[in-house]
Protein backbone atom coordinates (compact mmCIF):
# COMPACT_ATOMS: atom_id res chain seq x y z
CA UNK A 1 0.00 0.00 0.00
CA UNK A 2 0.80 3.44 -0.92
CA UNK A 3 1.86 6.15 1.90
CA UNK A 4 -1.16 6.57 4.17
CA UNK A 5 -2.08 10.18 5.26
CA UNK A 6 -3.47 11.22 8.72
CA UNK A 7 -6.91 12.24 7.20
CA UNK A 8 -7.10 8.48 5.63
CA UNK A 9 -6.47 7.04 8.80
CA UNK A 10 -9.10 9.41 11.40
CA UNK A 11 -11.23 8.43 8.41
CA UNK A 12 -10.92 5.01 9.02
CA UNK A 13 -10.89 5.52 12.55
CA UNK A 14 -14.44 7.35 12.45
CA UNK A 15 -15.83 3.54 11.70
CA UNK A 16 -15.66 2.54 15.03
CA UNK A 17 -17.80 3.47 17.74
CA UNK A 18 -16.46 4.15 20.99
CA UNK A 19 -17.48 1.95 23.99
CA UNK A 20 -20.58 2.74 25.93
CA UNK A 21 -21.00 6.46 24.53
CA UNK A 22 -22.86 5.66 21.42
CA UNK A 23 -19.95 7.95 19.27
CA UNK A 24 -17.16 7.00 16.92
CA UNK A 25 -14.07 7.71 18.13
CA UNK A 26 -13.05 10.94 16.34
CA UNK A 27 -16.33 12.05 16.96
CA UNK A 28 -15.82 11.72 20.32
CA UNK A 29 -12.67 13.38 20.16
CA UNK A 30 -10.71 10.42 21.65
CA UNK A 31 -7.89 10.95 19.13
CA UNK A 32 -4.84 12.24 20.84
CA UNK A 33 -2.23 11.41 18.43
CA UNK A 34 -1.87 9.91 15.30
CA UNK A 35 1.90 9.75 13.86
CA UNK A 36 2.71 7.81 10.87
CA UNK A 37 6.51 6.79 10.19
CA UNK A 38 7.03 4.65 6.90
CA UNK A 39 4.84 1.78 7.01
CA UNK A 40 4.08 2.55 10.89
CA UNK A 41 0.63 3.83 11.92
CA UNK A 42 1.02 5.01 15.77
CA UNK A 43 -1.95 5.62 17.45
CA UNK A 44 -2.97 7.34 20.88
CA UNK A 45 -6.32 7.76 21.89
CA UNK A 46 -7.76 9.02 25.44
CA UNK A 47 -10.43 7.93 27.20
CA UNK A 48 -12.85 10.26 29.80
CA UNK A 49 -13.29 7.32 31.65
CA UNK A 50 -11.52 4.15 33.43
CA UNK A 51 -11.77 1.17 31.17
CA UNK A 52 -8.89 -1.04 31.53
CA UNK A 53 -11.18 -4.02 30.67
CA UNK A 54 -11.33 -2.52 27.47
CA UNK A 55 -8.10 -1.88 26.38
CA UNK A 56 -7.50 -5.05 24.95
CA UNK A 57 -10.72 -5.54 22.82
CA UNK A 58 -10.75 -1.80 21.61
CA UNK A 59 -6.97 -2.11 20.52
CA UNK A 60 -8.32 -5.18 18.05
CA UNK A 61 -10.61 -3.41 16.83
CA UNK A 62 -8.51 -0.72 15.49
CA UNK A 63 -5.61 -3.05 14.53
CA UNK A 64 -8.24 -4.57 12.35
CA UNK A 65 -10.46 -2.26 11.04
CA UNK A 66 -6.66 -0.68 9.66
CA UNK A 67 -5.58 -3.99 8.69
CA UNK A 68 -8.62 -3.84 6.55
CA UNK A 69 -6.92 -0.88 4.58
CA UNK A 70 -3.60 -2.69 4.03
CA UNK A 71 -1.99 -0.86 7.25
CA UNK A 72 -0.27 -3.76 9.05
CA UNK A 73 2.14 -2.22 10.75
CA UNK A 74 0.18 -0.41 13.79
CA UNK A 75 0.73 0.46 17.63
CA UNK A 76 -2.23 1.72 19.97
CA UNK A 77 -1.91 3.50 22.86
CA UNK A 78 -4.66 3.99 25.24
CA UNK A 79 -4.59 6.30 28.38
CA UNK A 80 -7.32 7.80 30.79
CA UNK A 81 -7.70 10.84 31.50
CA UNK A 82 -10.47 11.56 34.16
CA UNK A 83 -12.25 15.10 35.15
CA UNK A 84 -14.16 16.97 37.33
CA UNK A 85 -18.08 17.47 35.77
CA UNK A 86 -20.49 19.85 36.95
CA UNK A 87 -22.00 20.15 40.22
CA UNK A 88 -25.82 21.55 41.66
CA UNK A 89 -25.48 25.41 41.05
CA UNK A 90 -23.65 26.85 44.37
CA UNK A 91 -22.36 23.92 45.77
CA UNK A 92 -18.30 23.57 45.59
CA UNK A 93 -16.44 20.29 44.90
CA UNK A 94 -14.43 19.20 47.57
CA UNK A 95 -10.63 19.49 47.21
CA UNK A 96 -9.14 16.32 46.11
CA UNK A 97 -12.21 14.80 45.05
CA UNK A 98 -13.38 15.07 41.20
CA UNK A 99 -16.44 13.38 40.98
CA UNK A 100 -19.00 12.52 43.75
CA UNK A 101 -21.72 9.45 42.68
CA UNK A 102 -24.35 9.30 44.89
CA UNK A 103 -25.94 5.55 45.15
CA UNK A 104 -29.53 5.64 46.09
CA UNK A 105 -32.87 3.68 46.28
CA UNK A 106 -36.19 4.05 47.18
CA UNK A 107 -36.82 1.81 50.05
CA UNK A 108 -34.11 -0.41 52.03
CA UNK A 109 -33.25 -3.95 51.40
CA UNK A 110 -33.04 -3.60 47.49
CA UNK A 111 -29.23 -4.46 47.79
CA UNK A 112 -27.82 -0.58 47.70
CA UNK A 113 -24.68 -0.73 49.87
CA UNK A 114 -23.73 -3.92 48.03
CA UNK A 115 -23.98 -2.64 44.82
CA UNK A 116 -21.86 0.81 46.04
CA UNK A 117 -19.11 -0.89 47.50
CA UNK A 118 -18.72 -3.83 44.29
CA UNK A 119 -19.22 -0.49 41.96
CA UNK A 120 -16.40 1.38 44.24
CA UNK A 121 -14.42 -1.67 43.56
CA UNK A 122 -15.35 -2.22 39.98
CA UNK A 123 -13.95 1.69 39.06
CA UNK A 124 -10.70 0.92 40.65
CA UNK A 125 -10.43 -2.37 39.01
CA UNK A 126 -10.76 -0.45 36.06
CA UNK A 127 -8.16 2.08 37.01
CA UNK A 128 -9.63 5.24 38.88
CA UNK A 129 -8.44 6.27 42.36
CA UNK A 130 -12.05 5.77 44.47
CA UNK A 131 -13.49 6.25 47.68
CA UNK A 132 -16.60 5.29 49.23
CA UNK A 133 -18.45 7.47 52.28
CA UNK A 134 -20.85 5.54 54.23
CA UNK A 135 -24.19 7.97 54.72
CA UNK A 136 -26.18 5.96 56.38
CA UNK A 137 -25.77 6.84 60.29
CA UNK A 138 -28.68 5.00 61.34
CA UNK A 139 -27.07 1.57 59.60
CA UNK A 140 -23.55 1.39 58.81
CA UNK A 141 -22.39 -1.22 56.71
CA UNK A 142 -19.44 -0.26 55.00
CA UNK A 143 -16.77 -1.14 57.50
CA UNK A 144 -18.23 -4.94 57.70
CA UNK A 145 -18.08 -5.38 54.08
CA UNK A 146 -14.84 -4.03 53.57
CA UNK A 147 -13.70 -5.86 56.26
CA UNK A 148 -12.52 -2.83 58.23
CA UNK A 149 -12.62 -1.90 62.21
CA UNK A 150 -11.31 0.59 64.60
CA UNK A 151 -11.11 4.15 64.76
CA UNK A 152 -9.25 6.30 61.78
CA UNK A 153 -6.19 8.18 61.99
CA UNK A 154 -5.80 11.65 62.46
CA UNK A 155 -2.70 13.59 62.42
CA UNK A 156 -3.96 16.86 63.70
CA UNK A 157 -6.73 16.60 65.55
CA UNK A 158 -9.08 18.76 63.53
CA UNK A 159 -9.60 15.88 60.39
CA UNK A 160 -9.17 12.08 59.88
CA UNK A 161 -7.79 9.74 57.65
CA UNK A 162 -9.86 7.52 55.05
CA UNK A 163 -9.65 3.63 55.88
CA UNK A 164 -8.31 1.81 53.03
CA UNK A 165 -9.16 -1.50 52.28
CA UNK A 166 -8.87 -3.30 48.76
CA UNK A 167 -7.27 -0.12 47.79
CA UNK A 168 -10.54 1.63 48.09
CA UNK A 169 -10.32 4.77 50.74
CA UNK A 170 -13.22 5.03 52.70
CA UNK A 171 -15.19 6.57 55.50
CA UNK A 172 -17.83 6.05 57.82
CA UNK A 173 -19.59 6.44 61.43
CA UNK A 174 -19.45 3.22 61.79
CA UNK A 175 -15.68 3.60 62.56
CA UNK A 176 -16.21 6.08 65.34
CA UNK A 177 -19.08 4.14 67.33
CA UNK A 178 -19.49 0.55 68.39
CA UNK A 179 -21.22 -2.12 65.83
CA UNK A 180 -24.32 -2.28 68.13
CA UNK A 181 -24.62 0.75 69.35
CA UNK A 182 -27.66 3.08 67.94
CA UNK A 183 -28.13 5.97 66.23
CA UNK A 184 -30.26 8.06 68.33
CA UNK A 185 -29.82 11.32 66.71
CA UNK A 186 -32.27 14.02 64.49
CA UNK A 187 -32.25 14.81 61.37
CA UNK A 188 -29.95 17.96 61.74
CA UNK A 189 -27.72 16.10 63.63
CA UNK A 190 -27.72 13.57 61.25
CA UNK A 191 -26.34 15.72 58.30
CA UNK A 192 -23.91 17.51 60.12
CA UNK A 193 -22.15 14.86 61.46
CA UNK A 194 -22.41 13.59 57.31
CA UNK A 195 -21.05 16.64 56.51
CA UNK A 196 -18.39 16.62 58.75
CA UNK A 197 -17.67 13.07 57.38
CA UNK A 198 -17.27 14.46 53.92
CA UNK A 199 -15.49 17.32 54.46
CA UNK A 200 -13.38 16.49 57.46
CA UNK A 201 -12.25 13.34 55.75
CA UNK A 202 -8.24 13.57 53.76
CA UNK A 203 -9.43 12.09 50.62
CA UNK A 204 -6.33 11.21 48.53
CA UNK A 205 -7.11 12.75 45.23
CA UNK A 206 -10.00 10.93 44.44
CA UNK A 207 -11.76 10.31 41.19
CA UNK A 208 -14.89 9.08 42.22
CA UNK A 209 -16.26 9.61 45.76
CA UNK A 210 -18.95 6.95 45.79
CA UNK A 211 -21.92 7.61 48.15
CA UNK A 212 -23.95 5.02 49.75
CA UNK A 213 -26.80 7.13 51.08
CA UNK A 214 -29.46 5.90 53.62
CA UNK A 215 -32.66 4.34 52.36
CA UNK A 216 -35.37 7.04 51.21
CA UNK A 217 -36.56 10.27 50.25
CA UNK A 218 -36.95 12.04 53.46
CA UNK A 219 -35.07 15.53 54.75
CA UNK A 220 -31.56 14.11 55.44
CA UNK A 221 -31.49 12.90 51.44
CA UNK A 222 -32.69 16.34 50.19
CA UNK A 223 -30.42 18.13 52.26
CA UNK A 224 -27.31 16.07 51.38
CA UNK A 225 -28.38 16.56 48.31
CA UNK A 226 -28.91 20.00 48.36
CA UNK A 227 -25.27 20.49 50.23
CA UNK A 228 -23.04 17.85 49.07
CA UNK A 229 -21.37 18.48 45.42
CA UNK A 230 -22.87 15.52 42.93
CA UNK A 231 -21.76 14.98 39.71
CA UNK A 232 -24.62 12.22 39.05
CA UNK A 233 -26.82 9.62 40.68
CA UNK A 234 -27.12 5.82 40.34
CA UNK A 235 -30.56 4.22 41.42
CA UNK A 236 -30.97 0.76 42.48
CA UNK A 237 -33.92 -1.11 42.42
CA UNK A 238 -35.21 -4.59 42.01
CA UNK A 239 -37.74 -5.76 39.93
CA UNK A 240 -40.38 -5.71 42.25
CA UNK A 241 -43.21 -3.38 41.89
CA UNK A 242 -43.15 -1.86 45.13
CA UNK A 243 -39.78 -1.28 45.06
CA UNK A 244 -39.80 0.20 41.84
CA UNK A 245 -42.59 2.65 42.96
CA UNK A 246 -39.65 3.67 45.94
CA UNK A 247 -37.29 3.74 42.91
CA UNK A 248 -39.42 6.26 40.85
CA UNK A 249 -39.34 8.65 44.27
CA UNK A 250 -35.60 8.98 44.43
CA UNK A 251 -35.11 9.32 40.87
CA UNK A 252 -37.55 12.46 41.04
CA UNK A 253 -35.81 13.77 44.09
CA UNK A 254 -32.25 14.00 42.08
CA UNK A 255 -34.41 15.59 39.04
CA UNK A 256 -35.80 18.51 41.45
CA UNK A 257 -32.26 18.92 42.99
CA UNK A 258 -30.53 19.07 40.10
CA UNK A 259 -28.36 16.07 39.99
CA UNK A 260 -28.01 14.32 36.84
CA UNK A 261 -29.42 10.41 37.18
CA UNK A 262 -26.55 8.17 35.39
CA UNK A 263 -28.98 5.53 35.48
CA UNK A 264 -30.59 2.50 36.87
CA UNK A 265 -29.51 -0.81 38.12
CA UNK A 266 -31.77 -3.86 38.56
CA UNK A 267 -30.78 -5.86 41.81
CA UNK A 268 -31.70 -9.44 42.25
CA UNK A 269 -33.04 -9.56 38.81
CA UNK A 270 -33.11 -13.23 39.27
CA UNK A 271 -32.10 -16.02 41.59
CA UNK A 272 -29.78 -18.45 40.62
CA UNK A 273 -30.20 -21.84 42.48
CA UNK A 274 -26.72 -22.51 43.66
CA UNK A 275 -27.87 -26.38 43.85
CA UNK A 276 -29.52 -27.04 40.05
CA UNK A 277 -28.49 -23.73 38.43
CA UNK A 278 -32.08 -22.88 37.56
CA UNK A 279 -32.64 -19.50 37.16
CA UNK A 280 -35.58 -17.60 38.23
CA UNK A 281 -37.65 -14.41 38.21
CA UNK A 282 -38.79 -14.21 42.09
CA UNK A 283 -39.02 -10.62 42.25
CA UNK A 284 -40.38 -10.37 38.51
CA UNK A 285 -38.92 -9.20 35.98
CA UNK A 286 -38.41 -6.21 33.42
CA UNK A 287 -38.86 -3.38 35.89
CA UNK A 288 -35.94 -1.71 35.69
CA UNK A 289 -36.26 -1.61 31.91
CA UNK A 290 -39.62 0.10 31.98
CA UNK A 291 -38.77 2.44 34.54
CA UNK A 292 -35.66 3.29 32.64
CA UNK A 293 -37.46 3.81 29.56
CA UNK A 294 -40.38 6.16 31.45
CA UNK A 295 -38.13 8.21 32.74
CA UNK A 296 -35.54 8.47 29.50
CA UNK A 297 -32.34 7.46 31.80
CA UNK A 298 -29.96 4.35 30.72
CA UNK A 299 -30.65 0.86 32.44
CA UNK A 300 -26.78 0.29 33.87
CA UNK A 301 -26.89 -3.22 34.41
CA UNK A 302 -29.00 -5.88 35.93
CA UNK A 303 -26.79 -8.24 38.97
CA UNK A 304 -28.66 -11.69 39.71
CA UNK A 305 -29.65 -12.47 43.19
CA UNK A 306 -26.42 -15.07 44.11
CA UNK A 307 -25.78 -16.28 47.80
CA UNK A 308 -21.90 -15.59 47.09
CA UNK A 309 -22.59 -11.90 46.96
CA UNK A 310 -24.28 -12.02 50.06
CA UNK A 311 -22.04 -14.18 51.61
CA UNK A 312 -18.80 -12.06 50.83
CA UNK A 313 -20.18 -8.74 51.53
CA UNK A 314 -21.03 -10.32 54.90
CA UNK A 315 -17.36 -11.57 55.78
CA UNK A 316 -15.76 -8.28 54.44
CA UNK A 317 -15.11 -10.00 51.38
CA UNK A 318 -16.41 -8.24 48.43
CA UNK A 319 -17.25 -9.96 45.20
CA UNK A 320 -15.00 -7.81 42.92
CA UNK A 321 -12.59 -7.86 44.81
CA UNK A 322 -12.17 -11.78 46.08
CA UNK A 323 -13.56 -13.14 42.50
CA UNK A 324 -11.74 -10.79 40.03
CA UNK A 325 -12.45 -13.30 37.04
CA UNK A 326 -15.78 -14.44 38.12
CA UNK A 327 -19.02 -13.64 35.88
CA UNK A 328 -20.82 -11.22 38.30
CA UNK A 329 -17.64 -9.41 38.92
CA UNK A 330 -17.55 -8.64 35.14
CA UNK A 331 -21.33 -7.51 35.41
CA UNK A 332 -20.16 -5.47 38.14
CA UNK A 333 -17.15 -4.02 35.67
CA UNK A 334 -19.91 -3.46 33.08
CA UNK A 335 -22.25 -1.10 34.87
CA UNK A 336 -18.66 0.80 36.50
CA UNK A 337 -17.66 1.85 32.98
CA UNK A 338 -20.87 1.96 31.43
CA UNK A 339 -22.13 4.60 34.67
CA UNK A 340 -18.54 6.23 34.34
CA UNK A 341 -19.12 6.94 30.54
CA UNK A 342 -22.62 8.63 31.16
CA UNK A 343 -20.61 10.80 33.73
CA UNK A 344 -18.05 11.91 31.44
CA UNK A 345 -21.25 12.74 28.93
CA UNK A 346 -22.08 15.61 31.51
CA UNK A 347 -20.82 19.05 31.03
CA UNK A 348 -17.14 19.25 32.80
CA UNK A 349 -16.39 21.93 35.89
CA UNK A 350 -13.76 24.33 34.90
CA UNK A 351 -13.48 25.91 38.28
CA UNK A 352 -10.10 24.76 39.24
CA UNK A 353 -8.73 26.45 36.07
CA UNK A 354 -10.37 30.16 37.32
CA UNK A 355 -7.58 32.35 39.11
CA UNK A 356 -9.02 33.29 42.35
CA UNK A 357 -9.44 37.19 43.28
CA UNK A 358 -8.75 38.19 46.65
CA UNK A 359 -9.53 41.85 47.51
CA UNK A 360 -7.83 43.24 50.60
CA UNK A 361 -8.50 46.41 52.10
CA UNK A 362 -5.04 48.26 52.33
Amino acid sequence: MSAVSREQVEKFLSGIEAPYIKQDLVSAKLIKDISIDNDTVSISLQLAYPAEGLKKELTESVKAVLSEQGISEVTVDISTKIVAHSVQKGISLLSNVKNIIAVASGKGGVGKSTTSINLALALQTEGATVGILDADIYGPSQPRMLGLQGKPDSKDGKTVEPKVSYGVQSMSIGYLIDEDTPMIWRGPMVTGALEQLLTETNWKDLDYLIIDLPPGTGDIQLTLCQKIPVSGAVIVTTPQDIALLDAKKALNMFEKVQVPVLGIVENMSTHICSECGHEEHIFGSGGGEQMAKQYGVDLLGSLPLDIKIREGVDNGKPTVAMEPDSAITMNYRDIARRTAAKLALQSKDYSAKFPKIVIENN
